[in-house]
């Protein structure tokens, strides 16, 4: 999908688009908070297509001085969460207040043989990274992840 087509309907989404070694990720929303739910979606979907039970809820905060670090601090937090905690995550919910990120994620361990894991991400980079609203007032939240 292009940025246009999701800044025109209005609905949260996400989607991927290519790097030569990495991946990007781009979460849309109609505010700060929904793009960056949206683009941890994307980061779900990067490791596995399989359902993701939202059982088990991980509370996250993180701090940058500018919304676009908070965005790869908040990527980053979810990371971590994976790693230590091998799991993955399906639901999430964000509270922005200022340069202080709150985060809700919702997820279960992983199951190999179910989530038939692609990939493992290693951090969000500040390669391609933005967040910004546009003329429609649909909030977009990008960068590469290394994967």
């Amino acid at each position: 999908m292009s940025e246009a087509t999701a800044a025109t309907s209005g609905k949260p989404r996400w989607e991927h688009f290519p790097h030569a070694a990495d991946v990007g990720l781009r979460g849309f929303g109609k505010t700060v908070a929904e793009a960056f739910e949206q683009a941890a979606l994307a980061l779900t979907a990067v490791i596995t297509t399989a359902d993701v039970r939202p059982a088990v809820l991980v509370e996250v905060e993180c701090g940058a001085p500018d919304v676009e670090l908070l965005f790869v601090e908040w990527l980053n937090a979810i990371i971590y969460e994976m790693a230590v905690r091998k799991m993955l995550f399906s639901r999430f919910a964000v509270m922005i207040d200022g340069t202080r990120l709150t985060g809700m994620l919702w997820g279960e361990p992983v199951d190999v043989a179910r989530h038939a894991p692609a990939c493992e991400p290693k951090g969000a980079t500040y390669t391609a990274l933005r967040v910004a609203l546009d003329k429609n007032g649909v909030w977009s939240a990008a960068c590469i992840v290394d994967v």
